[in-house]
């Protein structure tokens, strides 16, 4: 990553999306895309960080975060939406699932902040953060007998102790500073984020 990180604000409604920029432009170069056309001109190596809405009326989110993945961009995204998770997230390949609305700056900056820490990381740890997010954002919206029903919710939770396990020394390496980073509360849907993952999943992390 560059010394200042480059992030895509991608949202239909350019109300937000200035908003957003205005919120960043003072610690991030920014670049602003109101579509999911707009996004895929703008999106190129020199992106780090991509704030994605999910409902878009010409390409949608998923669609976008489809083609950065295909083309093997090297950037975090998060999806930044109205949209409420459900187990389809389970296919989505973001690193973060932010529930507008964004409430302040500080909330924006501490979502951007924790993504480009995660960029510093390699390639399975990403992958365990992002698992984290979507298991702890379904935990917080379904009951306990429609996870335990759905199977891909019981694959997440497998690969999700199988990279434990392969990370177990490298997590040891991370505080608990680091960890309250990622999983630190940034938007009222993730409260629980707080409450059960930093707590299991930091203890399990430690063990």
């Amino acid at each position: 990553m560059s010394n200042v990180p480059t992030v895509l604000i991608v949202d239909d409604e350019r109300a937000i999306t200035n908003l957003h920029a205005r919120w960043l432009e003072n610690s991030y170069n920014i670049k602003k895309a109101y579509n999911g056309t707009e996004a895929l001109e703008q999106i190129d190596k020199s992106v780090d960080i991509v704030l994605l809405d999910r409902r878009m009326p010409d390409l949608s989110g998923q669609e976008v975060l489809n083609e950065i993945r295909d083309q093997e961009i090297d950037c975090r995204v998060a999806m930044v939406t109205a949209v409420e998770p459900d187990f389809d997230i389970l296919e989505l390949g973001f690193d973060d699932y932010i529930c507008k609305p964004v409430s302040n700056p500080e909330q924006l900056h501490n979502v951007v902040s924790s993504l480009r820490t995660r960029s510093t990381y390699d390639t399975q740890l990403q992958e365990m953060l992002a698992l984290s997010t979507k298991k702890a954002a379904l935990e917080e919206r379904k009951k306990t007998d429609e996870l335990t029903r759905h199977s891909e919710y019981a694959d997440l939770k497998a690969r999700l102790e199988s990279l434990r396990n392969d990370l177990s020394e490298t997590v040891e390496g991370l505080d608990n500073d680091d960890l309250r980073a990622e999983f630190q509360d940034r938007n009222t849907a993730n409260s629980k984020l707080v409450q059960s993952s930093e707590q299991n999943d930091a203890s399990e992390f430690k063990n």
